[in-house]
């Protein structure tokens, strides 16, 4: 509703626009304009209290924005220095003539400082109001941990890829190596010749290494020969898969570690491991199994990020159980040592075969401590199966130095005891995929603790660990996705692996620059060309620096 009439007529009859209109004193008394001007005063003066509220309380709160103080002050000063301008002072405390052109003048400016004022309060008052402040705080954190979770998610996944892929550095040396195995066959060829005597005697020290990684393959090798008292009474049974067997036949014919004896062969070489015994290979024929591992849409590799890295592809590669079938691949030994690939022995090992064993199957060093590494986080103990034959509370131990009575592992059928546990985990309802749970299950009470200097592990993960405890290690693992043959390897960890890379062989010398993490441009560039002469023949001599 206007309140300002468009047209008003004095006592002549005469039209007087928006110009002044003179009242008489009794018209005064019943003018509607006069309340108006109250409401418009009181309503100035009732903001203007509310930004000087405003203000005060923003002091008393200290908030990190002095300029909101400062706004509602001056808003407060607005409102009063509005009501003070001369030509509206004439309007209030006398019984004048009301002029409708200014108070409609003091309405319009007044209209715009209420506007402007709540527009304000408005910005303000989350800062304010706890409930509002509080639900913001909620949806910032709930947005935030939204995005955190996302990235975690893809951090893990490209962390993953990156300790799972292969090196250029590591392929190009299996590379190598094989066009050497290609080129002289006759140099590494074993077939038909008979076994060594040595590879069956069980008074020697044996030790199985299964890998496909060339490399780390001879570092176990060269570490526990090189800190071995007697390395001639060692020997070591390497078991690799067929792509990799040339490669790691090549690698260990270059030299004759200390007198060290080495069988390589490829893991189809032992022909009772078929789908029709093996557990694992029959779960992998499956398709319900197949798409679990080889999903490639990161919002479904993703999923379980604590338990990502089980999805990869070699936990269930017969070359990563091939663990659980040791006294059928090597049924005339009593005793063997179990060693990861991502091992390095700093000291002699054969005070394990002193050991008394107690009857048990498996020596290995324990890792619980507190609540942490129990059978109660490896395996689900909400299945009655599970629940039924063991302890949640009991200690777990390390896969990656175990040291194994095979008499007494034929005599408890360890074996057997394997395949009845994972055949019942086809569906991968007892535990998370792997094989330290299945291994934890089959020697279950039939695990000897050995001494914790013999195994120090975490060098993969566990920046922390202190070089006295690592200085004191028979064997230190780098279990953990920072190998040391990668560049996201921890650096203070690194030299205790590549001590023991034989740099000075010629396949690897090529390798040194990204193995050793130096940075000598000028020898590598010397080095290329040392090779490039001594291959002159070689039909296309840039590969060399591949």
């Amino acid at each position: 509703m206007d309140f300002f009439p468009q047209v008003t007529r004095g006592s002549d009859g005469v039209a007087r626009g928006f110009g002044s209109v003179t009242r008489s004193i009794l018209a005064l008394k019943t003018d509607p304009l006069k309340p108006r001007l109250d409401h418009i005063k009181k309503q100035a003066e009732d903001h203007r209290i509310l930004a000087l509220m405003y203000a005060s309380y923003a002091k008393k709160l200290k908030l990190e924005s002095s300029k909101v103080v400062r706004v509602f002050a001056e808003l407060s000063r607005d409102f009063s220095y509005l009501m003070n301008k001369p030509q509206y002072t004439s309007l209030f405390g006398s019984d004048g003539v009301i002029d409708e052109a200014v108070l409609r003048q003091l309405e319009k400016e007044v209209k715009e400082r209420i506007k402007t004022a709540r527009q304000v309060v408005g910005e303000a008052k989350e800062s304010f109001d706890n409930q509002l402040k509080i639900q913001k705080l909620k949806d910032t954190i709930f947005a935030v941990n939204e995005q955190l979770t996302k990235a975690k998610k893809q951090g893990a996944f490209s962390s993953l890829i990156a300790a799972k892929s292969i090196p250029k550095s590591l392929h190009c040396i299996s590379m190598r190596l094989m066009e050497e195995r290609i080129a002289h066959p006759e140099k590494y060829l074993d077939e038909g010749k008979p076994t060594a005597p040595e590879l069956e005697d069980p008074k020697l020290y044996h030790y199985a290494i299964f890998s496909d990684n060339v490399v780390a393959a001879s570092v176990v090798v060269n570490s526990a020969t090189k800190n071995a008292k007697e390395p001639w009474k060692h020997v070591f049974h390497v078991v690799t898969d067929k792509m990799n067997l040339g490669a790691m036949q090549v690698m260990f014919k270059l030299k004759d570690y200390n007198g060290a004896h080495i069988e390589v062969k490829a893991v189809e070489d032992y022909t009772f491991l078929n789908s029709s015994y093996v557990p694992v290979l029959r779960q992998l024929e499956s398709a319900n199994l197949q798409k679990f591992y080889f999903e490639n849409k990161l919002e479904n590799a993703t999923k379980d990020t604590t338990n990502m890295k089980f999805r990869n592809p070699k936990y269930l590669s017969i070359l990563n159980h091939l663990r659980f079938y040791l006294p059928e691949m090597y049924p005339k030994l009593h005793r063997i040592l179990f060693l990861d690939d991502d091992i390095v022995v700093q000291k002699d090992l054969t005070g394990l075969w002193k050991i008394d064993m107690d009857g048990k199957v498996n020596g290995a060093v324990e890792t619980c401590f507190g609540s942490f590494h129990r059978y109660a986080q490896y395996m689900n103990f909400s299945h009655p199966l599970i629940k039924a034959k063991f302890n949640p509370k009991a200690c777990a131990w390390a896969y990656g130095m175990n040291f194994f009575d095979l008499d007494a592992w034929r005599r408890e059928k360890c074996t057997e005891e394997y395949h009845y546990w994972q055949n019942l985990n086809e569906n991968r309802t007892l535990w998370k995929l792997g094989t330290l749970p299945p291994g934890l299950i089959t020697f279950y009470s039939t695990t000897k603790p050995l001494e914790k200097s013999w195994h120090v592990l975490g060098l993969g993960y566990n920046p922390s660990i202190s070089m006295e405890e690592i200085n004191n290690a028979a064997v230190v693992h780098f279990n953990g996705n920072m190998k040391p043959w990668l560049d996201i390897a921890m650096n203070q960890f690194k030299p205790l692996w590549t001590k023991f890379v034989d740099f000075e062989l010629e396949f690897l010398a090529l390798k040194w620059f990204s193995l050793s993490g130096k940075h000598d441009t000028g020898l590598l560039v010397v080095i290329n060309l040392w090779y490039n002469v001594k291959n002159i023949g070689d039909s296309n001599p840039q590969s060399a620096i591949s």
